[in-house]
Order: structure tokens, then sequence, then C-alpha cells
């Protein structure tokens, strides 16, 4: 069984998309169409940073690494769910709700936070989700865990300017999934991986992803 993980990108009004506050918004056009012209085209404009995404180290790291250089074995792998349903609008997820996965977080494995928020996808309190102490990220890279996932806009809060979470695992030369969904189906998947790709953009900070998620051995 696969899992989808990723959000639809649309224009639709009535399943509106959640954007980071002064991010570009999704364009769709169409250019040729059939019956008209001989195939159907559409132009697309969107941020590096719509929809599901992963977060290069040069969103905050002036000579991090861009999605194009970054190394794609780390975006394939095996997934740790950290199950953080529990938390509430706005509240702090602490290495405290974190450390009982601690022994299963080494390198090469991508952890997902999962707080149930995407259930909120597209409405006006998804920006209100749970986010990651800053210290809690710090006791991540420790482990040796350089990817990880949230079912969120950001693991940081959305109020704070300083993106602390953002610069200790991007400064820690890791990558951040943000906008994923579906992670509460990921806890019922035995040894589950994750793939988290980006498209091959030139000297980009972010690209949107088709995240997936399966057990291992059934494909």
């Amino acid at each position: 069984m696969m899992i989808d993980l990723t959000h639809t990108l649309t224009t639709s009004t009535e399943a509106p998309m959640s954007i980071w506050p002064g991010h570009p918004t999704l364009e769709m056009t169409k250019v040729a169409r059939i019956p008209e012209q001989d195939a159907n085209v559409t132009l697309i404009s969107l941020g590096s940073h719509t929809g599901t995404h992963i977060d290069a180290p040069n969103h905050f790291i002036a000579d991090g690494l861009t999605v194009d250089k970054y190394d794609l074995t780390k975006l394939v792998g095996r997934a740790l769910v950290v199950d953080v349903r529990g938390k509430k609008a706005r509240e702090m997820i602490t290495w405290e709700d974190m450390q009982k996965w601690e022994g299963e977080m080494h390198e090469g494995v991508i952890v997902l936070i999962c707080t149930g928020w995407s259930q909120y996808w597209g409405k006006e309190n998804y920006e209100e989700h749970p986010f990651m102490d800053s210290d809690a990220a710090k006791k991540l890279m420790e482990t040796g865990v350089r990817v990880i996932g949230c079912d969120t806009l950001s693991p940081d809060n959305i109020c704070s300017p300083e993106c602390k979470v953002h610069k200790v695992i991007l400064g820690a030369g890791g990558m951040i999934a943000e906008n994923l969904r579906g992670l509460e189906e990921v806890l019922t998947l035995k040894n589950p991986i994750v793939s988290l790709l980006p498209l091959k953009l030139d000297s980009c900070d972010g690209s949107p992803i088709r995240a997936i998620a399966w057990s291992a051995g059934d494909i």
C-alpha cells in the first residue's frame, strides 16, 4: 500500500490552499487547449515553498546547499513517526514529548512529526499549529537525524520571526518537509519508508514535492 502524503496544488476557491503569509500564490493558466490546439499545455507559477514542499539548507543559510545539490539518498529512507496529536493550538512540542522515540533516531532515519493539523489545511486555523521547541530540534540533530517532515505550515511558531528551528536543522545541513498530510496513516505501516524528492531546480532554496510512504517490502 502506498500512502500519498501530498496536498493537491489547486487554484480552486472551494478547496483553498494554505500559503505562508507573503509567499507567492499558485497560478495555473491554459496556454493551449484541445480542440483549439493539438494538445493541452498549462503555464504554472508558484513559489518554491508552495504546498507540500521541502526546504533546502539554502532557505535560511546563505552558503547552504540548494535542492539540486542535496544528496537524494537522504530523502528516501526509513520513516519514524513521532505522534504528538495531543498538542493544542500554538502549543510547544518539547524534547520530552519526543524522547520516548530517541532510541529509534539515528543517521538515515527521516523523522515525521504528526500533529494531526493537516485536517485544517486551507482553513484559517491551519496557521495555529503546534510548533517545535528549538532545544528539541538541537537534541534531534544530536541523534544524527538530518531530515524531518511535519504536517503543519512550519516546524516553527508562525508568530516567531526568528524561525529558530529552521536555522538549527538547516544549519546542521538538514532538510525540512512541510505541509505533509496523512501521517496518521503512516503510523499503521510496518517498517515505513518515505520519499521526499524535490524537483531538480537549479540553485533553488526549496521545491514542491510529491511525498509518499509505503511499507518496506511492498514495492
